[in-house]
């Protein structure tokens, strides 16, 4: 009777190591085709500069910047000033994420000063359609986001138009919440709408995303997952190589 639960015993561990190890395996495979953009906002803003170094050696893709103005969130961050003065230390694309009222009027500088994507808010701007053809015709890729409370059902007539669309998975405005599990769904929701159509923008995530949360959205069909306070505090351990 012994022999026979230690023979299940060392049957189950060696099942869950297996399990384990394939799981392992499968996230690995995944995530080469994954871009990483890990946010500045979760930085010490006093050292962008070695911001930058840390996302290059530990696997960022994509640098994504969150300009803040104090209206269309309760925060402000920083804007045109410091995009240009980063750009000279990091050859990684500047995904800038205006997360602000009229959008529209700021464009243009950003894009001067060294964005590569930009990114605006569905909710901040009359003309999407208008904007999306404005950042194209500046030479930049164009990405529209919605906030948790907004459907995909209000985009679908822009992802034709549009570079990448970026799920927020939390209220925007502050760095560290947690994910809002019911925001996934609109990850697998666009991915669909996506392969019916035949179309090729991007889907970014972000928001509450570290350890836990990664799979889920890897899952949904995220291509771009943005990370801030996990992946600064080291505790987003990313695999791309």
């Amino acid at each position: 009777m012994e022999l026979q639960f230690l023979l299940l015993f060392s049957f189950f561990d060696f099942f869950v190591f297996v399990y384990n190890a394939v799981l392992f395996c499968y996230y690995c495979r995944i995530m080469k085709n994954i871009m990483l953009a890990p946010s500045l906002l979760s930085a010490d803003l006093a050292d962008l500069k070695n911001a930058l170094k840390t996302i290059e050696d530990k696997g960022g893709t994509v640098v994504h910047i969150d300009v803040m103005d104090g209206r269309f969130v309760p925060q402000i961050s920083y804007g045109q000033p410091v995009v240009q003065s980063l750009r000279q230390y990091s050859a990684l694309p500047f995904d800038v994420h205006l997360m602000i009222e009229h959008p529209e009027e700021h464009v243009d500088t950003f894009a001067s000063c060294g964005a590569d994507w930009i990114t605006f808010h569905h909710e901040a701007c009359v003309h999407s359609h208008r904007l999306i053809q404005k950042i194209h015709d500046l030479g930049k890729k164009a990405g529209i986001s919605i906030v948790p409370s907004t459907p995909v059902s209000a985009i679908t007539e822009l992802l034709e138009y549009v570079d990448l669309v970026l799920v927020m998975t939390v209220n925007p405005g502050f760095g560290g919440q947690k994910l809002i599990p019911s925001c996934v769904k609109k990850i697998a929701e666009l991915k669909a709408l996506r392969e019916q159509r035949g179309l090729d923008f991007m889907i970014s995530v972000d928001g509450g995303v570290n350890a836990q949360t990664i799979s889920s959205v890897i899952d949904a069909g995220a291509d771009v997952v943005v990370s801030g306070s996990a992946f600064f505090t080291g505790k987003l351990k990313w695999e791309n190589n």
